[in-house]
């Protein structure tokens, strides 16, 4: 009885997000257009996640060049070395780590925020006052993180890259020049195109969630902190799952 009324509460819940994403796009193509709460939330949603996203991709690259080079070693592999955790990093681990992390920072931050709007009021005395509240709270901050989650994992992988060269260059001695000669070589537009495109769809799926689960918080401020918890959770996971499917077209159409 109780796994029943679980599952059927969650295809409501998939149901009232799907209703959702379509208010969104509906309320994004009318008037008026909030571009200044726009360019607000795009410095709040990625200037201020530089550093996180900065740490995180730099981590990356050393951990992941420390984890695989004694093994290349064996086998008097080290020359692949730059080319296989270029690929790596840019078709998949930098993408999907960044955006976990970037979720856990947006999605919460979102949720929190509006999920306290909600219960304090503030959204009733919105509409109240005639300001559509859909259209300056949700809408700006989708847009923005949809906008910003690119170009962090860029700046991400970026950063993981020159992680990578700064192990290789300790351990192999190899300079900076070769390193990124060999990076460029191998990767190709079919690496890049299909993992920049689904970062769209990452940050979309982060600011949508968020965004959902603060708009409708309920319970009080006990509401707030499952609001932010909740929004984290579900944004990670329905990032697993764009993920596979983006994978799962990107294999059919650029034959990786």
């Amino acid at each position: 009885m109780i796994r029943t009324i679980q599952i059927k509460s969650f295809f409501v819940e998939i149901g009232e997000l799907t209703y959702f994403a379509h208010r969104f796009f509906k309320e994004l193509f009318s008037k008026p257009f909030e571009f200044k709460e726009l360019l607000r939330q795009c410095y709040n949603i990625g200037n201020k996640s530089l550093l996180l996203v900065g740490v995180t991709g730099f981590i990356i690259g050393l951990v992941i060049t420390l984890q695989t080079r004694p093994t290349l070693e064996e086998f008097g592999a080290e020359s692949w070395m730059p080319s296989m955790v270029s690929i790596s990093i840019i078709r998949e681990i930098g993408p999907v780590i960044i955006a976990l992390t970037f979720a856990g920072r947006i999605a919460s931050g979102i949720g929190a925020e509006l999920g306290s709007m909600r219960v304090t009021e503030q959204i009733d005395a919105m509409e109240v006052s005639g300001t559509n509240p859909f259209k300056y709270l949700v809408v700006t901050r989708v847009l923005a993180a949809t906008l910003m989650l690119p170009i962090l994992v860029i700046l991400g992988d970026t950063i993981a890259l020159y992680g990578s060269y700064l192990i290789e260059n300790t351990k192999g001695d190899v300079s900076f020049q070769l390193y990124f000669n060999k990076v460029f070589n191998v990767l190709a537009f079919g690496d890049i195109i299909p993992a920049t495109i689904k970062t769209f769809f990452f940050g979309f799926a982060i600011g949508l969630v968020g965004c959902f689960k603060g708009y409708y918080c309920k319970k009080g401020t006990v509401g707030v902190g499952l609001a932010a918890n909740s929004a984290v959770v579900s944004s990670s996971m329905l990032l697993f799952v764009i993920d596979f499917i983006a994978v799962f077209v990107t294999d059919i159409f650029f034959e990786i």
